[in-house]
């Protein structure tokens, strides 16, 4: 995952958690509530980016292995 995409979620999540404990300090249950949405929505990217870069790796890694074998004459 990127830095930038990293931070974004990091800081989403962290918006999230500030508006919790807003709405908890001054009993706002509605932004308490979107908080909590908000903290979940950057947990759920943060796991995307990294599913994603993940895959990108073993594609990555099996293109190098293919490419690496296929160049190579194995009837010597």
């Amino acid at each position: 995952m990127g830095a930038f995409d990293k931070a974004k979620d990091k800081a989403e999540q962290m918006k999230g958690r500030a508006k919790q404990k807003l709405g908890d300090a001054t009993d706002n249950e509605s932004l308490e509530n979107e908080g909590h949405r908000d903290e979940l929505k950057g947990k759920a990217k943060e796991k995307f980016h990294d599913a994603r870069e993940g895959g990108q790796d073993k594609l990555r890694d099996a293109k190098e292995r293919l490419t690496d074998e296929g160049g190579r004459d194995e009837r010597r």
